[in-house]
């Protein structure tokens, strides 16, 4: 959005105003930087920039991401002119905000539909991540969930995640399906031949245990794969 004459946010056409346009059309209207500048309120009347420079310069500061963003530190917001203490907390209250949002667990007993549900959550958790995580969705024999939890992090390899890891969880809360879950932070979602090796293996695990594979579940922050919707890939897996 280009700033009108260079003048200060308030002598905008109201429209035009991070603040009243949020209020006017709703805050999916705003980008990232009209975003901040809700938060960072005014502008640093030293270098005459207005609270939208100030919001452009932290977008561009954590490389336009935020789930870097999200895990700053006050000290780092600090360091950008027009940024105090003040502001620092303010938008690190706001942060935090929607880091706990995007942790936030499944809801207890949730009858879990398809992929797309899990995606749909996982996305927020794990979409933008910039390292692999990975987690397991244990369920009832309704297929409500019992609970989900993280199973490992770093490069997915056979050696990561062993199915002993793997199906221990599930194990312990007498779960009688799984679905397995983990984020390609490339943000292709495709399966490598570590993903097939690894179903497989679970697969072969899980009828050892008697504990059902419903689904394994590759999610980026735009799309997912899911290896019970691709049934001729997903050794044997049935669709949820």
């Amino acid at each position: 959005m280009a700033e009108p004459g260079g003048r200060a946010i308030n002598t905008w056409p109201e429209n035009e105003r991070p603040r009243e346009k949020l209020l006017e059309s709703g805050a999916g209207a705003l980008g990232p930087a009209e975003l901040l500048a809700v938060f960072i309120r005014t502008g640093d009347s030293a270098s005459g920039t207005t609270a939208l420079d100030i919001g452009r310069t932290l977008w561009e500061m954590f490389e336009q991401d935020w789930s870097r963003l999200v895990e700053a530190r006050p000290s780092e917001l600090t360091k950008i002119p027009g940024i105090g203490p003040a502001k620092a907390a303010t938008i690190g209250a706001a942060l935090e905000i929607a880091r706990r949002v995007r942790l936030q667990p499944l809801p207890k007993k949730a009858t879990i539909g398809d992929a797309k549900y899990i995606w749909s959550h996982f996305r927020d958790l794990i979409g933008t991540a910039k390292r692999e995580y990975f987690h397991v969705v244990m369920l009832d024999a309704k297929n409500r969930l019992i609970r989900q939890e993280r199973i490992s992090e770093g490069t997915l390899t056979e050696s990561l995640v062993h199915p002993r890891e793997a199906f221990r969880a599930a194990v312990r809360e007498s779960a009688a399906a799984v679905i397995f879950v983990h984020n390609h932070p490339s943000g292709d979602p495709t399966p490598s031949s570590e993903d097939l090796k690894l179903t497989e293996k679970l697969i072969d695990a899980s009828k050892v245990l008697s504990i059902t594979v419903l689904d394994h579940v590759i999610v980026t922050e735009d799309d997912y794969f899911s290896f019970a919707e691709n049934g001729s890939e997903a050794s044997g897996l049935e669709e949820v």
